[in-house]
C-alpha cells in the first residue's frame, strides 16, 4: 500500500541546483534512510515530501488521505504562547485529550479535594474507560520519561534547542501517526535516550522516512537506504554495511561503463568525420547513438570525498594535568575532585545524560572557564583545537574563502607539502564557487565542514570535538574517522554517535552525575557490554538463594554479611502489611485466653475449649512469624 508518492522534483537555490526528476515511493512499513553528501538538499526534500515547500516544477508530492503524517525537522517550531503541556497535547486525538483531561484533573485533585473536582475525575476515568486509554497514558508516560520531560509548566520560549527538539519529538511519538519524516532525530539526545528511541521505532508499527548520520541508529532501525547523488536516487535493500559494499560495486561499474563509451566514442568520432553530408537512414540512427555515446563518455565520476591531510604540532612530554579539581553551578556539581594526568596520544571518549556538564567539562579543561578549586597545568607545547557544540562564530556576511584567509594564506600539510587557501578550501569540498558564497547561504552541514577546516587548519595537538558528528555527512564523517585514526595528537571527544566513538577511543571519561567521574578502559561498546553482565548478574543473584557459610569457630566474633535486599513486589507488600496487623492481634487474643486458663474453672470442657484456642493461636503465630521474617529479610 502507497502511503506517498513524489514524481519528478525539482529545486534550485538560486542558480544551483540543489536536485532535478526526483521520484520516489514510500509504502506501508518501509524504514527508510536518505544518505547524501551536505548540500544537495536532503532537508529540501523532506521539506517538500512533508508539504512544508513545493517542488519547483510540475513535481509533485501524493500522500493517501487516509494516513496521519508526522515532521520532525532540525529546528523544530514550536508555539511561543505556549507551556510544555499545552505544547504536548494540543492535538484533535480523543484518546490523547481523554489523557490529557484525566492527567490535569488528577493534578488538581492532588490539592483539591472538593466534590465538583471529585465529579470531574470520576468523569475523566470513565471516558479514559470508554475509550480504553489506560495503556495509552502509560506509553505516553513512558516516552515523556525517556525523554527526559518533566517540567511541564515550563514555556516554549525557555526551552534549550536540544529540549525543543526532545519535546518536538516526544509530541510527535505519543500523537502514534501512520507515516513520520524525520531530520537528524538523535540530534540533542544523549546515549541512553538514543538506544530507547532505537528500540521504540524498530518495534513500532509505524513507516519512517529519515535523514541521519548515526550509523548504529540507521542499521537498527532502517531496512533500506536511499542515497541522493549526481541528481539520482539509488536504492540499496539493506543495512548500512551493504550500502556500503553495493555502492563500491556501482562505482566501479559505472567507471568501466564510461571507459567503454569513451572508447567507442573515439571510434566513432573517426567515423563522424568521414561522413559524406547526405547520409542515410540507417546513418542517421548511428549519428543518433553517436551523441548519446558522447554524453555517456563526457561524464565525470565526481569525488565529493574530504581531504584531510593536515599538519600537527610537536607535542611535549607534558601535556595537561588536572590536580583536585572542584566545579559547581548553582544547584549542579559538575566535576568533584577529579584529578588526571593526559599522556602523549591519549584518545579519551566522554558520554553521560544531557545535563550533566560534559560541555562544562571541556571548557574548564581547555581553561575557558575557571575551575572553583584545585588547579589545571598545561604542557608549553600543546596547542588546543576546539570544535564546538556552538560551531562557527563569524559574520554571516563574509565568503567562505575570506573566512579560512584571515587564519592563513598558505597552509603546510602532513606531508611538508604547501597549498593556498583556494586549493585547501577544494580538499574540503568547496569548489570556486562555492568559496564566493557568504557562510549566510550556507547549508548546516556546509557550515559545521567549514568549522572543522578552521579548527585543523591551526595544526593542533590537543584535538577536543564536542559532537563534532551533528550535521555532518556520513561521507565526511568516514574521512574524518580516517584522519584521527592516524591522527598523533590527543583526542578528547563527546559525542552520541556510538560508530564515531567505538573507531577512534581507547578509554572513557563516565559522567555518573553528582560530579562523580569515572574512568573506564575500554571503547562504548566495552561499557555496554560490562553493564549487562551486571545486569545479569543482579538478575541471578535475584533469582538464586545465597547459602552463606558460617565457620563456626569464628561466628561467636564475626558477623556474616546478609544478602542484598530486593524490592518486595506490591502482593507481597500487600502480605507484609497485614502480617504487621494479624500478629499484634493473635498475641491479645493468646493473652486473653491464657489468662481465663491461669484462673481456672470447675467446668473441665471450658478448660479444653481454652486450651485448644492457645494452642491454634500458638500454631499461627509460628506460621505467620516465619512468613514474617521470609519477607521483612
Amino acid at each position: 500500500m502507497n502511503y506517498l508518492r513524489a514524481e519528478n522534483l525539482n529545486k534550485r537555490y538560486g542558480d544551483r541546483i540543489l536536485f532535478e526528476n526526483l521520484t520516489l515511493t514510500i509504502e506501508k512499513g518501509d524504514k527508510i534512510a536518505l544518505i547524501a553528501k551536505n548540500g544537495t538538499g536532503k532537508t529540501n526534500l523532506l521539506n517538500i515530501l512533508a508539504g512544508l515547500d513545493t517542488s519547483d516544477g510540475e513535481g509533485k508530492v501524493i500522500t493517501d488521505k487516509n494516513i496521519q503524517v508526522a515532521y520532525l525537522p532540525q529546528e523544530p517550531y514550536l508555539d511561543p504562547k505556549l507551556n510544555v503541556w499545552d505544547a504536548l497535547f494540543n492535538s484533535n486525538n480523543e484518546l490523547l485529550k481523554a489523557v490529557a483531561e484525566y492527567e490535569e484533573v488528577m493534578r488538581v485533585s492532588e490539592t483539591n479535594h472538593d466534590e465538583a473536582t471529585m465529579l470531574k475525575l470520576q468523569y475523566a476515568m470513565e471516558k479514559m474507560d470508554l475509550l480504553n486509554a489506560w495503556d495509552y497514558e502509560s506509553r505516553i508516560k513512558l516516552i515523556l520519561t525517556k525523554l527526559s520531560i518533566t517540567r511541564y509548566d515550563q514555556p516554549v520560549t525557555m526551552l534549550s534547542g536540544g529540549q525543543r527538539k526532545r519535546l518536538a519529538l516526544a509530541r510527535i511519538l505519543i500523537q502514534t501517526p501512520d507515516l513520520i519524516i524525520m531530520d537528524e532525530p538523535t540530534n540533542h539526545l544523549d546515549v541512553e535516550m538514543i538506544e530507547w528511541l532505537e528500540g521504540y521505532l524498530k518495534s513500532a508499527d509505524v513507516t519512517l522516512f529519515l535523514v541521519t548520520h548515526d550509523r548504529y541508529f540507521l542499521d537498527a532501525v532502517c531496512n533500506e537506504i536511499i542515497e541522493l547523488e549526481n541528481n539520482q536516487l539509488y536504492t540499496y535493500k539493506g543495512n548500512y554495511a551493504y550500502f556500503m559494499e553495493k555502492k563500491e560495486e556501482r562505482i566501479f561499474k559505472e567507471g568501466r561503463e564510461i571507459d567503454k563509451a569513451r572508447n567507442l566514442f573515439r571510434k566513432e568520432l573517426e567515423w563522424m568525420r568521414k561522413q559524406p553530408r547526405a547520409r542515410g537512414t540507417k546513418q542517421k540512427a548511428r549519428i543518433d547513438a553517436f551523441y548519446e555515446t558522447k554524453e555517456k563518455a563526457s561524464q565525470k565520476l565526481e569525488n565529493y570525498k574530504v581531504e584531510l591531510d593536515m599538519k600537527m604540532q610537536r607535542l611535549g612530554g607534558k601535556i595537561i594535568e588536572l590536580h583536585h579539581v572542584n566545579k559547581t553551578y548553582p544547584g549542579l556539581k559538575i566535576i568533584d575532585d577529579f584529578s588526571y594526568m593526559f599522556r602523549p596520544g591519549e584518545r579519551v571518549g566522554i558520554i553521560g545524560k544531557n545535563g550533566v556538564g560534559k560541555s562544562t567539562f571541556l571548557n574548564t579543561l581547555m581553561e575557558l572557564d575557571t575551575p572553583d578549586s584545585g588547579h589545571i597545568s598545561k604542557g608549553d607545547t600543546v596547542v588546543y583545537g576546539y570544535y564546538s557544540q556552538k560551531g562557527l562564530e563569524i559574520k554571516e556576511d563574509k565568503r567562505v574563502l575570506d573566512v579560512v584567509k584571515d587564519i592563513a594564506e598558505v597552509i603546510e600539510l602532513g606531508r611538508g607539502e604547501q597549498v593556498t587557501a583556494t586549493q585547501l578550501c577544494k580538499r574540503f569540498l568547496f569548489d570556486d564557487k562555492m568559496q564566493h558564497t557568504y557562510v549566510s547561504k550556507l547549508s548546516g552541514g556546509e557550515r559545521r565542514r567549514l568549522f572543522l577546516l578552521t579548527v585543523l587548519i591551526k595544526n593542533p595537538n590537543f584535538l577536543v570535538l564536542d559532537e563534532p558528528t551533528n550535521d555532518l555527512d556520513i561521507q565526511t564523517l568516514n574521512v574524518l574517522e580516517d584522519f584521527l585514526e592516524s591522527y598523533k595528537g590527543c583526542l578528547v571527544i563527546v559525542t552520541h554517535d556510538r560508530y564515531f566513538m567505538d573507531k577512534l577511543v581507547e578509554h572513557l571519561f563516565i559522567f555518573e552525575g553528582e560530579g562523580k567521574i569515572r574512568d573506564f578502559n575500554g571503547n562504548y561498546q566495552d561499557y555496554l557490554d560490562e553493564q549487562e553482565e551486571k545486569r545479569n548478574a543482579a538478575k541471578l543473584a535475584q533469582q538464586t538463594p545465597k547459602v552463606v557459610k558460617v565457620d563456626v569457630s569464628v561466628a561467636a566474633t564475626e558477623t556474616v554479611k546478609a544478602p542484598i535486599k530486593r524490592k518486595l513486589s506490591f502482593k507481597e507488600q500487600q502480605e507484609l502489611d497485614a502480617l504487621n496487623k494479624d500478629i499484634p492481634d493473635l498475641e491479645l487474643k493468646k493473652l486473653e485466653w491464657s489468662a481465663k486458663l491461669i484462673a481456672g474453672s470447675s467446668n473441665h470442657e471450658d478448660l479444653m475449649k481454652w486450651s485448644r484456642a492457645v494452642e491454634e493461636i500458638n500454631a499461627q503465630l509460628d506460621e505467620k512469624g516465619m512468613r514474617w521474617l521470609e519477607l521483612s529479610e
